[in-house]
Parts: C-alpha cells; sequence; structure tokens
C-alpha cells in the first residue's frame, strides 16, 4: 500500500472513531413524548405523609420551575394540552451527623422527599409518564427541629421540582 493510501485509511479510522461518539446525541427536543411549546397545566399534588404543608410547597416550586424552564407554558384547566399531578409519597429524616461529645444527639439529617409523578395528556387519557422522583437535602439541626425543616423544606421542593421539568423537557435518558 501507497503512503498517500495508507494515511487516507488512517484519516478514514480517526473520523470513523470520533463521529461514534457522537451517535447518541439528540439535537433539538430531546423527549419526543412532549414537544416544546405545549401548555401544562399543574394539578394538586396530594400527601400522603404525615408533614404538613409540603403539598403547597411543591406545587409552587413546580410552577416556578416550568415558567423559569421556558420549555412549556403553564395554563389552566380549560386550555392544556397536558395534566402533571402527583402524590408525595415519602418524607425522611436519616441522622447524617452526631454531636462530638453527646454521640445520642443528632447534629445533621439528611432528608429526603420522594414524589409520583404522573403526566396526562389531556385530548386522549394517555399517561406519557409514571415516575417516582427523589430529591434530598442536610439540615443542621439547631435548637428546634421544626424550624430546621421549615427551612429545608423550599429547598427540597425546588430540587424535586428541577428534577421534575428536566424529565419532561429531556425525558429519561
Amino acid at each position: 500500500m501507497s503512503y498517500r493510501a495508507s494515511s487516507w485509511f488512517i484519516l478514514f479510522v480517526v473520523l470513523l472513531v470520533l463521529a461514534s461518539g457522537c451517535v447518541s446525541y439528540r439535537l433539538g427536543v430531546a423527549n419526543p413524548l412532549i414537544p416544546a411549546g405545549y401548555s401544562i397545566q399543574v394539578g394538586l399534588f396530594q400527601n400522603a405523609t404525615s408533614q404538613p404543608g409540603l403539598s403547597e410547597s411543591v406545587n409552587g416550586s413546580i410552577r416556578r420551575e416550568i415558567h423559569r424552564d421556558g420549555t412549556f407554558e403553564l395554563a389552566d384547566a380549560d386550555d392544556c394540552e397536558v395534566l402533571l399531578t402527583g402524590n408525595i409519597t415519602t418524607y425522611r429524616r436519616s441522622p447524617v451527623s452526631f454531636r462530638p461529645k453527646d454521640t445520642l444527639s443528632v447534629r445533621d439529617f439528611d432528608v429526603e422527599l420522594s414524589t409520583q409523578v404522573k403526566v396526562l395528556e389531556k385530548s386522549s387519557g394517555k399517561l406519557l409518564v409514571d415516575r417516582v422522583i427523589t430529591s434530598r437535602t442536610t439540615v443542621r439541626l439547631g435548637d428546634d427541629l421544626a424550624s430546621a425543616e421549615r427551612q429545608a423544606l423550599p429547598l427540597l421542593s425546588s430540587e424535586l421540582a428541577k428534577r421534575t421539568v428536566a424529565l419532561l423537557a429531556e425525558g429519561g435518558w
């Protein structure tokens, strides 16, 4: 094989290897189930836990995140194409660290919030998404557990909202 033919062969192999890395790349909207620009109604998320105030916080955070993201439009019941609902299934506290001189007193908690999210196409009633989404944050326990959890709730809700909107906009990779 001549020098020129071998250099073309090497160039072809290099380009083939480089192009194989782009095989799974998607251009544009990644979720074929819910196209960009669809209008979404956010239904009330039911709270199946004993922790009060979760439903309002999660609903508000999801609405803010949909508005901030801009992929979809918020709509009311009359003119929506997709209905987003959910059931808050788990609110769990787990100790992460303890006080140095008192190993029975917890200093930091890991708080976890899990929600069963469902997305229905309004016209056909077809279930587009049915998935559990979980968010976590760490809470430093001060003098009062209730006030520490109140401060953590917006963080939990915001992370859950970001994960939910990312699932809707990008699909389940």
